[in-house]
């Protein structure tokens, strides 16, 4: 299988449970940032011809979009075919992730089609589906998820490159913004690790030509990023000199939710109610590895990890269950 791009290996990231049907904000976040992935992408193979840090599109790079059909979806609306088009860095990134609902749409076919014929990605039935509310109405919510295996080999690239010491690669100066801008950063780092990667980022910011230019654009949505205030403690980890790290562990990509498992006994022990949850996750179509077994159980389900805490809805018939939250870092 030929190597990934940026902007593959991050729409394996930003694509993995987001809802595949409908257009939800989070959604619409990723795929701004998978389309600025795009202009990055274009930008560190040398597509653009730059004079006086103006870009244009090189010849060469039009030529090259045919075996990758979601370059075009982003290229050709910003340029309107006209090759000679041209701005700095920030007015590309800018123009990719401003685009139209439509025209992200498009761009979403076209990656996600392109993932799946490579076997990286598949629509299934939504965690949501195994919700009592939804599983007894019957509605049927469809989502992505990524190829286990490649979605573990990125993001801990990813999470070893970011923490240990030495110089990041362009690539990886590229992906750490763009986890900064996607608000992704607190579902793969601890609190303590967060404080480490803003650390690194002043170094890109203050020390590397790309994080130079790269770290002073912003592309997200102030109102997008008003869930910001759910870490509002954590303001100290990235209020850094540059500003470089302002904002990045704001969760935006908010994908993994709550879910009600219902259990067939009324006060089941904890050996059943896990063998309800599972049998109610294996009827949905979903992949699941038990990575501890208690009255607390930990699931990672579709590559996102849950607890599997013991709940009650009270009503006139108590119902007992498992209610699934999404486990953060610690």
């Amino acid at each position: 299988m030929a190597e990934l791009s940026l902007a593959q290996s991050f729409a394996l990231i930003a694509l993995n449970a987001q809802r595949s049907l409908s257009m939800t904000t989070a959604k619409k976040v990723a795929l701004r940032c998978t389309a600025a992935a795009v202009i990055l992408d274009v930008y560190l193979n040398h597509g653009f011809t730059e004079t006086d840090n103006q870009l244009s599109v090189h010849p060469n790079t039009w030529d090259a979009m045919q075996p990758k059909g979601y370059l075009s979806t982003i290229l050709k609306p910003i340029t309107r075919r006209n090759n000679e088009v041209s701005g700095e860095l920030f007015w590309w990134l800018k123009k990719a992730s401003t685009l139209s609902k439509r025209k992200l749409v498009k761009f979403e076919r076209t990656m996600a089609n392109d993932l799946k014929a490579r076997y990286l990605l598949e629509e299934i039935p939504n965690l949501l589906g195994c919700d009592l509310l939804f599983y007894s109405s019957g509605v049927e919510i469809k989502e992505y998820r990524s190829n286990a295996y490649e979605y573990s080999r990125i993001t801990e690239g990813i999470r070893a490159d970011f923490l240990e010491e030495g110089p990041l690669s362009d690539e990886n100066i590229c992906m750490l913004w763009l986890f900064r801008e996607s608000g992704c950063m607190h579902d793969f780092f601890s609190g303590n690790e967060l404080e480490k990667v803003s650390i690194r980022m002043e170094e890109c910011h203050r020390h590397t030509p790309l994080g130079k230019k790269l770290f002073s654009i912003q592309i997200h949505h102030d109102i997008e990023m008003a869930i910001k205030y759910f870490l509002n403690f954590k303001k100290s980890f990235v209020k850094t000199q540059g500003g470089s790290g302002l904002n990045f562990v704001y969760p935006i990509l908010e994908r993994s939710q709550s879910v009600f498992i219902d259990t067939e006994k009324m006060l089941p022990n904890a050996r059943e109610r896990l063998h309800d949850v599972l049998a109610r996750l294996e009827e949905q179509g979903h992949k699941y590895t038990v990575l501890h077994e208690g009255v607390i159980s930990i699931i990672k389900i579709d590559n996102i990890i849950y607890e599997a805490v013991p709940h009650a809805i009270i009503g006139r018939i108590p119902i007992h269950g498992v209610r699934l939250l999404p486990r953060r870092p610690l």
